[in-house]
């Protein structure tokens, strides 16, 4: 069991969204021994709770003081009207689990109007892993628990994909025509860390451009990739518009992108270091509540920015590249960057071993990066 960084509240009932795989069930059980746990996975529970979301106070004894769980709860988004009514007349507290909150927000649920926090659970982060984080094994397989504890981790990471297929796309309805669905989630796979055309996309798998588009909102709703806005304030000069686009993790990533003779290697080498800071980032920001936005920077002539982070904190941009070797080239989007936005704290992160410092901007091995991520973006 590793220790996580999520510290929910201790009074309040909250929900814990996140895509599958990522340890919420393993946590709360961990976290919350006492508890009772009601899995809507399990037939009986899902069958008598589906037919009378009132049975569920037949679950709580009734002067209980511990925390109700209940696991995979958008199977049954009806049930949250009853745990509105038992939050308000008997004061339990419930965490609520689901790998997407799609189909709460679907049915018209209100999320509780406010009687609960939200959080969100992601993949391990390189501080969460501790001693047991080895920079080559994450970025070939991620950060998924079970893609550091399983003995054969492309078998794993194949079921994951499969079982994503058969299991969260039909639960949730999206479509009855899986091999297209999967067809599109490889396609999608060659969009990794580049500005997104839905049109390309949409003519590489042979599916219209509506359901494409339709097919990338899902993947956002199911919390298994992100769209990654340009950054715009007070722009001074003319942008590329369009976001990137990324699937969640790295090891999911390299599962779903298929490699030939003609595929370079260079290529998927430089989306998985794109792909596993990104991953980093959105975590230890959610995981610290540092509050900030994330972002990429590219004007129309190509000189680009892969990360910027903006908040009450301040303004950090990030360029990363696999080299061992610095070139000025390499500082380019920075330097520039650094024109427009002259209070940018600026981090060239590069697969060397040195720290160094270069005309203001600094150097940093990815390896430390990511092991000192939480107090760099503080």
């Amino acid at each position: 069991m590793y220790t996580r960084l999520l510290k929910p509240s201790s009074v309040k009932s909250f929900f814990l969204f996140g895509p599958r795989g990522t340890g919420k069930t393993t946590w709360i059980k961990h976290s919350f021994p006492d508890s009772i746990y009601i899995d809507l996975l399990e037939s009986a529970n899902f069958n008598d709770l589906l037919a009378s979301p009132q049975r569920l106070a037949n679950f709580i004894p009734p002067h209980f003081k511990g925390w109700v769980i209940i696991d995979e709860v958008q199977r049954v988004p009806e049930i949250l009207n009853e745990v509105h009514r038992l939050i308000e007349l008997s004061k339990f507290r419930f965490i609520l689990t689901g790998s997407s909150p799609r189909k709460l927000k679907k049915k018209g649920q209100n999320l509780l109007a406010g009687r609960a926090l939200t959080y969100h659970f992601y993949p391990l982060t390189a501080g969460e892993l501790s001693l047991e984080f080895k920079l080559e094994h994450s970025l070939k397989f991620g950060h998924l628990p079970c893609a550091y504890t399983e003995p054969d981790q492309n078998k794993y990471l194949e079921s994951y994909v499969s079982t994503y297929l058969e299991e969260e796309i039909r639960h949730e309805g999206i479509t009855r025509n899986l091999s297209v669905f999967s067809r599109f989630l490889e396609a999608a796979s060659f969009s990794q860390g580049s500005i997104l055309n839905i049109s390309e996309v949409s003519r590489e798998c042979a599916v219209e451009r509506k359901t494409v588009e339709h097919y990338f909102n899902i993947l956002e709703e199911l919390l298994i990739s992100y769209r990654i806005p340009v950054f715009a304030k007070r722009a001074k000069r003319r942008l590329v518009l369009h976001p990137k686009f990324y699937f969640f993790d790295v090891g999911v990533y390299r599962t779903l992108r298929p490699m030939g003779p003609l595929d370079s290697p260079e290529e998927v080498e430089g989306a998985a270091y794109e792909t596993l800071l990104l991953q980093e980032l959105i975590a230890v920001n959610a995981l610290y509540g540092l509050g900030y936005k994330i972002h990429y920077w590219r004007v129309s002539d190509g000189t680009e920015v892969d990360f910027v982070l903006y908040g009450k904190q301040g303004l950090l941009c990030f360029e990363i590249k696999r080299t061992g070797k610095i070139k000025s080239q390499h500082l380019k989007g920075l330097k520039s960057f650094k024109k427009d936005y002259p209070m940018a704290k600026q981090y060239f992160i590069y697969g060397g071993e040195k720290r160094q410092y270069i005309d203001g901007i600094n150097v940093l091995p990815f390896k430390d990066t990511l092991q000192n991520l939480s107090n760099i973006l503080r």
